[in-house]
């Protein structure tokens, strides 16, 4: 049996592209180094798989015979479309001898495939329950979270971001017990509470395509199965979820915090970054003098005699304090704040401190961040 179609070069690159970013780099099977083409009526759905998530996507053809599907050499397709410039692609696969040709005006390529029985097919998620998101939401509350994931394979649930669902808001949460950042927002609620952890890999791939359009991603997710789905546009994202208890983040969020202080975002980071350099590589400590209307950055390196400081003009109430930081940990959160200004809340220099926007540009977004202090060197 022999499948025909024309599709656009460019068309092909762009929906397969986006769908490859769910295959793993070392696949221990080797048909998961594949994608599977599947013609149906006037349709050709493009499926890639690691087995922990799968993704496709539909594209409306115009000239198609036969039906069928056949799984044929991801990367090769992918690397030939890319250097190609946009142009009718003939595709003429033979399903019985496993053979794949496609040509263009000035070429023709061929390679083999394998039987589609062998690609892992995604089952229907049952008993589930659905809501609605807009796009620019979900990519900013995966953007603004997926940094402070932890990498740590003993605790799996914590390499993960955790979503909660309620009738107040949705909540994004994700801690590797040094940071913390708490994602809300007002948009979207259900009459159900629900939870659930999302796989760091397959919703990093999501963040990156989704883009900041307003249209709506359909989500339904399944507490019995412990799998997921995004559909939006011509796409549809599967995945398994992080299975395990995720820790109570709201019991270790302070609500005491008397000593506030409010510095320029930009400022702040620049000179976090440029101290950063001169503190010590094992703990990367940047040491915070907190006085009225002055904060002191210091960051030093006894190793290699590695020294440096810096004054910021701030706003301070409350008790003077010496307070240390990791560099790293402070600069990432700085950097995923939007606003001008930012305004940290903290209590004692061995307790952790909260890290704010001063500014909103949106009245249905709530961020909070914490991180925990470091110990201050003698």
């Amino acid at each position: 049996m022999e499948l025909k179609f024309i599709v656009s070069s460019d068309l092909l690159y762009r929906n397969l592209n986006a769908v490859n970013g769910v295959i793993g780099a070392n696949s221990t099977m080797p048909i998961l180094e594949n994608v599977l083409l599947t013609i149906e009526g006037n349709t050709l759905k493009l499926t890639a798989s690691d087995l922990e998530s799968t993704m496709s996507a539909v594209i409306e053809l115009e000239n198609v015979e036969g039906e069928g599907s056949v799984a044929v050499p991801a990367k090769i397709l992918l690397e030939t479309l890319k250097l190609m410039p946009d142009m009718p692609l003939v595709f003429a696969i033979d399903t019985d001898n496993l053979k794949l040709k496609y040509s263009s005006s000035n070429g023709e390529y061929g390679a083999p495939c394998f039987n589609s029985e062998e690609f892992p097919m995604v089952k229907p998620i049952k008993n589930s329950k659905s809501f609605d998101i807009r796009a620019s939401v979900l990519q900013r509350a995966i953007s603004k979270t997926i940094f402070a994931t932890g990498n740590d394979e003993l605790r799996p649930n914590m390499t993960g971001v955790f979503c909660e669902l309620s009738s107040d808001y949705i909540t994004f949460v994700a801690t590797d017990a040094h940071k913390l950042v708490r994602y809300r927002n007002l948009e979207v609620r259900t009459e159900d509470y629900a939870s659930f952890i999302l796989p760091k890999k397959p919703i990093s791939h999501l963040k990156s395509i989704l883009g900041t359009q307003n249209e709506l991603v359909h989500v339904e997710y399944s507490d019995q199965t412990h799998h997921i789905s995004f559909k939006f546009e011509n796409f549809e994202l599967f995945s398994s979820l992080k299975e395990g208890k995720y820790p109570n983040y709201e019991r270790v969020i302070p609500t005491e915090n008397p000593n506030i202080l409010s510095v320029g975002r930009e400022e702040f980071l620049k000179s976090t970054r440029r101290l950063g350099n001169y503190s010590s590589k094992s703990t990367f400590q940047v040491r915070l003098d907190l006085m009225e209307n002055n904060l002191r950055l210091t960051a030093e390196d006894a190793d290699f005699s590695y020294k440096g400081e810096e004054n910021i003009e701030c706003q301070y109430s409350g008790q003077e304090m010496q307070i240390g930081f990791n560099s790293k940990f402070l600069i990432d959160m700085v950097s995923n704040i939007d606003s001008s200004r930012i305004r940290m809340e903290l209590s004692l220099p061995n307790s952790a401190a909260l890290i704010l926007p001063e500014e909103t540009q949106d009245e249905n977004e709530d961020i909070l961040m914490l991180i925990m202090p470091v110990m201050l060197n003698s």
